[in-house]
């Protein structure tokens, strides 16, 4: 017979190992609900899947900067740290969501996370991460776009009239491609992976979730890790737009 699994102690490990100290017991004002949120992430949810601790933080990094939850955000990166993702990798995980999110979201989320790389004695700035430059980042970004994408965008938006049919795909291969997705920090599998769990937990994004699924796929990553990564998101983003990023999923892998 096969020994049952004790989330609970699933949980206590776990939790330990992200950040050093014991899950809730019955202190502070609400000791119930954290039990249940402790003992579901990290003694349930965490069990399931081929992700190490440190792809899950970066996906939980992902997940709580779009969802702009900072103060999660902040423990979350000392998580991060914990479990072996270097200062450089968090803040590309960060970095790569100002095309999709926005700036403004993206520097609240580069606030949080400095305020903890501070907490952590880490020196700011970090290096800098940057391989292209003014006369570059189109053509290497270009490159490093069509690769997986091909020219759908420019395609897709022709009939727009000339002046933006030309800035509208120009923009996003050179902010998306050149400025941000090729920066050294991050592996192209492990950016593309963040980004299909980036769309998910925007929501309303199906059409970009399955384009960055497929494009996660040509870079390296199994169906299971996709679908590992969108399981992992689930208890910090909702059932609701994890359910709308498996079913825009099902059509395409």
């Amino acid at each position: 017979m096969m020994e049952k699994f004790d989330r609970v102690e699933f949980c206590r490990n776990k939790y330990h190992e992200l950040f050093g100290g014991e899950p809730a017991g019955n202190e502070g004002t609400d000791p119930e609900f954290m039990r249940i949120l402790q003992r579901f992430i990290f003694g349930e949810v965490c069990a399931v899947g081929s992700l190490d601790n440190r792809m899950r933080e970066l996906v939980t990094v992902t997940v709580l900067a779009v969802n702009q939850t900072l103060p999660q955000l902040r423990a979350h990166v000392g998580a991060a740290l914990n479990v072996g993702c270097t200062p450089l990798e968090i803040r590309e995980a960060v970095y790569q969501l100002a095309a999709f999110v926005g700036f403004p979201k993206t520097l609240n989320a580069i606030s949080a996370m400095n305020e903890a790389f501070t907490a952590a004695g880490i020196s700011l700035p970090l290096e800098d991460a940057a391989v292209t430059g003014e006369d570059d980042r189109y053509e290497k970004g270009l490159a490093f776009q069509s690769e997986i994408y091909g020219d759908g965008i420019k395609r897709k938006y022709a009939y727009l009239p000339e002046e933006f049919a030309e800035a509208i795909p120009r923009f996003l291969t050179e902010l998306c491609f050149g400025d941000l997705m090729m920066r050294r920090g991050l592996d192209r599998k492990t950016r593309e992976l963040l980004t299909v769990v980036m769309f998910a937990a925007m929501g309303d994004s199906a059409p970009q979730i399955q384009s960055h699924a497929l494009g996660a796929r040509k870079a390296g990553n199994t169906d299971e890790e996709i679908y590992a990564a969108l399981l992992h998101a689930l208890p910090y983003t909702g059932f609701p737009r994890v359910f709308n990023a498996l079913n825009a999923l099902k059509e395409v892998m």
